[in-house]
C-alpha cells in the first residue's frame, strides 16, 4: 500500500506531519488529487491541518475552469478548506516574454504564497513522484546542469516563509495510477500531458519507458542517487566556503577578487563549486543567459599563458585576471579619476580611502613610504591625480625616461588597480613618484639649505 510506503519515506526523512499546518497544491491530476485524498484521511489519525490550492492558468477555458470546480466539489464532500484563483497565464507570459511553463509556475507558486500567508500556513505539500524525479535529473544532465541541480527535486526546501515538501517522491506513476483505482478517484487529465513539444514530455513518453523495462524500481534508484548527490553536495559546498575565506583578497557587494595562487590549490571539484559561489554572491537574480560556457571560459582564462586578459559575463558583470589575481566586478571600466592640488602642508584623502600627507621639513632622511624632495628643485603645487595616456617619469640611477605603462607591467601591478594608482607630480607635471613603486632622480638630491617637502603615503587600513 503508498501509504505505509509513504510513511517510511517521510519517517527515512525524519519528518512528521503530526502538528503542521499545510497547503495541498492540487490540479485536478491523479497525483495531485491522491496527494490529497491520502493526506485527508491521515488527518483522521494524525493531528495536522490541510487547505487545498487550486489554479486555473485559463489555457483551455472552459475546460481547465470545469476541472476548478471538480477540485472544488471533491474539497466540498470531503469538507476540506480550499483556495482558487484564475490566473490570466497567457497574459503573462505576453508581457514577460517568457515559455508557458515557467510562467504557470511563477503564477501558481505566486498564489500558494498568498494562500499559505492568509492561512497562516507553513508548510506546502507537493505531488512530484519517483517518476517525475527520473524525468527531472534526465532533463538537467541533458541541458548540462552542475552542483546541486544535478540532483533533481528536493524532498524539503524553503519556500517564502515557509516549506515546501513532496512525500510522493517515493512513489511511481502507476502506483499512483493504482491508488486512484482503490479509492475510486475520478481525476482529471491535461491533455497538453500528451504532447510531445514538450521535452519533459518526451522523456516521460520515450525514455522512461525503457528504463522501466530495465528496472521496474528505477525511480527508487534514481531518488536514492538524487539524495546521496545532496548529501555530497552540502559536503562539497561547506568545503568550499572554508577553503574560498583563504582566496578572498576583496569581497563587496558588486565586487570580488581572489588570489588564484590560493583558488587553484584547491582540489577542482571545490574550483567548480567556488565560482558557482562568486556568481551565485555577485548576482542578486542569475540572469538565464549564464551557462556553463560561461565557467570553461573563466578557467580557460586563469590556466592559460598570458598574465592578463578579461571576459564578458551576463549583466555587465566583468571577468579581468591580472597576473596572479582575478576581479569579478559590475561596471568595472567606469574610471574613477581624482586631481589635487597641495599648496600647504596637511593631510589628503583619496577616494579609495588612502592618504596622502605634505609637510616641510628640515630632516634628511625620509621615513618608509615617504619621498624627500628639495623644495627649491620642485615648483609648487605637488599635485595629486590618476594616471593619464603618455606618462613617463626619470628614475634614478637611468638616463631617459620610463612609461608609466612600462612600470605598472614590471612590477606586476593588476589592471584594476592602474586607473587608481596615485601618480605625485610637480607644478611643472613632472612626475616626481609612485607611492610603493619608483621615485624620481630628484629625490635623492640633499642640499646644506635644509628646505624640504616630505610627501608621505598610508594605505587606508595602516
Amino acid at each position: 500500500m503508498i501509504e505505509e510506503k509513504v510513511d517510511r519515506f517521510l519517517k527515512h526523512k525524519h519528518f512528521t506531519l503530526t502538528g503542521k499546518r499545510i497547503l495541498v497544491g492540487v490540479s485536478g491530476g491523479p497525483d495531485s488529487l491522491s496527494l490529497l485524498h491520502l493526506l485527508w484521511e491521515k488527518q483522521k489519525q494524525q493531528n495536522f491541518y490541510i487547505v487545498a490550492g487550486h489554479v486555473d492558468h485559463m489555457f483551455r477555458g472552459v475546460e481547465s475552469y470545469n476541472e476548478a470546480k471538480f477540485v472544488e466539489k471533491f474539497c466540498n464532500d470531503r469538507q476540506i478548506p480550499f483556495a482558487m484563483k484564475r490566473i490570466n497565464v497567457p497574459e503573462y507570459m505576453e508581457k514577460t516574454g517568457k515559455s508557458s511553463q515557467v510562467s504557470s509556475r511563477e503564477c501558481r507558486y505566486g498564489f500558494f504564497a498568498e494562500v499559505m500567508h492568509e492561512y497562516q500556513l507553513t508548510y506546502a505539500a507537493l505531488a512530484h513522484h519517483g517518476d517525475d524525479q527520473i524525468e527531472t535529473i534526465l532533463m538537467r544532465l541533458t541541458r548540462g546542469s552542475s552542483g546541486s541541480s544535478r540532483a533533481g527535486i528536493p524532498f524539503m526546501r524553503s519556500f517564502r516563509n515557509g516549506y515546501i515538501f513532496r512525500p510522493f517522491l517515493t512513489l511511481c506513476r502507476a502506483e499512483i495510477e493504482q491508488y486512484c483505482l482503490e479509492h475510486e478517484l475520478s481525476p482529471r487529465r491535461d491533455p497538453s500531458n500528451e504532447k510531445d513539444v514538450y521535452l519533459r514530455n518526451r522523456f516521460r513518453h520515450h525514455v522512461v519507458p525503457f528504463l522501466k523495462q530495465e528496472n521496474q524500481r528505477v525511480h527508487e534508484q534514481f531518488q536514492r542517487f538524487s539524495e546521496e548527490l545532496q548529501q555530497d553536495e552540502e559536503l562539497l559546498q561547506e568545503l568550499t566556503i572554508k577553503k574560498m575565506n583563504t582566496v578572498w583578497k576583496e569581497k563587496q557587494a558588486n565586487k570580488i577578487s581572489i588570489d588564484l595562487d590560493a583558488f587553484q590549490a584547491m582540489p577542482i571539484s571545490l574550483q567548480r563549486r567556488g565560482i558557482q559561489l562568486i556568481l551565485n554572491y555577485l548576482y542578486k537574480k542569475r540572469p538565464a543567459s549564464l551557462s556553463a560556457v560561461h565557467i570553461d571560459q573563466f578557467f580557460s582564462l586563469i590556466e592559460g599563458s598570458n598574465p592578463s586578459g578579461s571576459l564578458d559575463f551576463p549583466s555587465g558583470l566583468k571577468v579581468k585576471r591580472s597576473y596572479r589575481l582575478c576581479h569579478f566586478a559590475f561596471n568595472s571600466d567606469s574610471r574613477e579619476e581624482f586631481f589635487f592640488e597641495l599648496e600647504q602642508p596637511g593631510e589628503y584623502i583619496l577616494p579609495n580611502g588612502d592618504r596622502i600627507t605634505l609637510e616641510f621639513t628640515n630632516l634628511e632622511h625620509s621615513p618608509m613610504d615617504s619621498i624627500l624632495l628639495n623644495k627649491n628643485n620642485v615648483p609648487l603645487p605637488i599635485i595629486i591625480r590618476t594616471r593619464e595616456p603618455g606618462d613617463r617619469m626619470s628614475l634614478k640611477g637611468m638616463e631617459g625616461t620610463k612609461k608609466i605603462k612600462s612600470i605598472f607591467i614590471d612590477q606586476k601591478i593588476p589592471f584594476d588597480e592602474r586607473d587608481s594608482w596615485p601618480v605625485i607630480t610637480d607644478g611643472q607635471n613632472r612626475i616626481l613618484w609612485l607611492p610603493g613603486l619608483k621615485k624620481c632622480r630628484e629625490s635623492a638630491v640633499v642640499t646644506k639649505d635644509m628646505n624640504y617637502i616630505l610627501i608621505t603615503y598610508k594605505k587606508k587600513n595602516e
